[in-house]
């Protein structure tokens, strides 16, 4: 089944276009990322899918409805870069808050859910005492502690080191098999984007049109290890050769102003 769709999708803010004819479909279950040029239009899409901007033209469609309407439904879940936690309310708290605001009724246990991402002895920890990694799945398990269908994840591990970027793609890796959602993750590694999805979608510099798709095909959960096995390290060789194509039609100049 197809979870979301866009048809000659553009977006253009004032003289700037951002986004050109876009057309994609996302099926369920998909992990999707999206790469391309810093300030390219990649936020700006993600955004269009999350009903917060609306595409200048072209249609959006997310499980056969509106970006707006799917949101109402909340079948739409939210991650942005930086942990958006109150820091007066404990890991759990911060969790609960997310069905305060939706009231479904298919949602998860937020205890529960925090233990499967490995925070079982933290729920009561308030955001200062975790790190920035523990932080961040806290700020995931809130956006799908009401079980939505899509998950749109904006860089959320752009603020972490290697390391621990590492570690929280393993975790995301085990967790969307265990849980499974569509996704589409928006990132400036290439690494990550390889290890993590489906599909890569590679897009153009600004403004944002599809430039490449490399499907992957490891087998998930992925481990570690995966990132030392010569065939992942191909396909890694071959996004980034096709990124390096698409910095090269801009002159070699990134897009700098964040779109």
């Amino acid at each position: 089944m197809t979870a979301l769709s866009l048809v000659s999708v553009s977006k253009r803010f004032d003289q700037v276009v951002a986004v050109e004819n876009i057309d994609l479909e996302v099926k369920e279950g998909e992990f999707v990322s999206l790469i391309g040029p810093s300030g390219c239009g990649k936020t700006t899409l993600l955004r269009i899918l999350a009903g917060l901007e609306k595409q200048s033209s072209g249609e959006v469609k997310i499980f056969n409805t509106s970006p707006l309407r799917a949101l109402s439904n909340k079948d739409i879940g939210v991650v942005f870069q930086r942990p958006a936690l109150l820091p007066w309310r404990t890991a759990l708290g911060n969790v609960e808050l997310t069905l305060e605001i939706t009231k479904v009724d298919n949602s998860f246990s937020p205890s529960q859910l925090l233990t499967e991402f490995g925070l079982g002895e933290f729920l009561h920890h308030y955001p200062h005492q975790l790190s920035g990694g523990m932080q961040q799945r806290v700020n995931i398990a809130a956006a799908m502690v009401h079980n939505p269908k899509v998950l749109l994840l904006d860089e959320p591990f752009g603020a972490l080191d290697e390391m621990t970027r590492e570690d929280m793609c393993d975790w995301l890796s085990r967790i969307m098999v265990q849980t499974p959602k569509t996704v589409v993750f928006v990132t400036h590694s290439v690494d990550e984007a390889v290890f993590l999805s489906d599909r890569v979608i590679i897009l153009s510099s600004r403004p944002a049109r599809i430039h490449d798709i490399i499907a992957v095909p490891f087998k998930k959960p992925r481990g570690r290890l995966l990132r030392t096995n010569s065939q992942f390290l191909d396909y890694v060789g071959t996004a980034r050769e096709s990124l390096y194509q698409v910095i090269g039609t801009n002159g070699g100049k990134p897009c700098l102003e964040p779109i």
